[in-house]
């Protein structure tokens, strides 16, 4: 079980560097991209595709920190109104109908990937466009996998709501 942990947390720290070196080139690259444009009325021919994608990579990464943490954007005007156990109930239905979206999402970002892929188009010269979409399809299908986890625990402390207190 500490493995377990222990290997968890690590791939937590890889997602949270990967997430910070993705921000550092995204921002590098842009602010290059200005001073070229400004300065010497050029810039990187790639910048602005690179730029849509590292966009996307960001996006989804922070979603993908956003499940991890259970803090992800949700609307709780109803809820509110719940009692304790109806509202785990609920968060419950809805985690678990929200992996369901989020395991579609990932079944068909992994169709288009591998259309792309058969396609054989390039983002940029030697950057296919499928590898730049791969973060579609492995976003969502981890999503998917943390909010179903996520509801099998709310499950549980609706289920057996003196083990949630302890």
């Amino acid at each position: 079980m500490r493995s377990s942990r222990r290997l968890i947390q690590r791939l937590h720290r890889v997602e949270d560097g990967m997430l910070a070196t993705l921000l550092f080139l995204m921002v590098t690259l842009a602010f290059s991209q200005i001073v070229l444009r400004n300065l010497f009325d050029s810039g990187f021919i790639w910048g602005e595709p690179v730029l849509r994608v590292l966009v996307m990579w960001l996006g989804l990464g922070g979603a993908l920190v956003a499940t991890r943490e259970n803090n992800h954007i949700s609307v709780d005007a109803v809820l509110r109104l719940l009692g304790p156990s109806t509202r785990l109930l609920a968060q419950t239905l809805t985690q678990f109908l929200t992996a369901g979206v989020c395991a579609v999402l990932a079944y068909h970002g992994t169709r288009m990937v591998m259309m792309d892929y058969e396609y054989g188009g390039t983002l940029v010269p030697l950057v296919p466009t499928w590898v730049a979409e791969l973060i579609i399809p492995l976003a969502f299908g981890i999503m998917a996998l943390r909010f179903l986890a996520h509801s099998s625990v709310s499950l549980r402390h609706a289920l057996h709501p003196t083990e949630a207190e302890q």
